[in-house]
């Protein structure tokens, strides 16, 4: 015998207000050096490691990297944080 029976409950969506200009701000604040690793906040592929080895800074908002399973890369500042 299946039971059909419907419990007559009602479940409020929560709703979390996502500020992503705060947390780009944030990173962009923070300074990096070449050969450090951070953590990808974006992957470049499915199969690519989710961590990356800084080579050297392109300009302001922007870095070379190496991403084992992926090669070189140019990264935003706001792809990645530190490791």
């Amino acid at each position: 015998m299946i039971n059909s029976y419907k419990a007559n409950i009602a479940v409020q969506p929560l709703w979390q207000n996502l500020d992503w200009s705060s947390k780009s701000n944030v990173t962009s604040q923070q300074k990096f050096q070449a050969d450090t690793w951070v953590h990808l906040l974006e992957l470049p592929n499915p199969f690519s490691f989710d961590e990356a080895l800084l080579l050297c800074q392109q300009s302001e908002d922007e870095w070379l990297a190496w991403i084992p399973d992926h090669g070189e890369a140019v990264l935003n500042v706001s792809q990645f944080c530190a490791a």
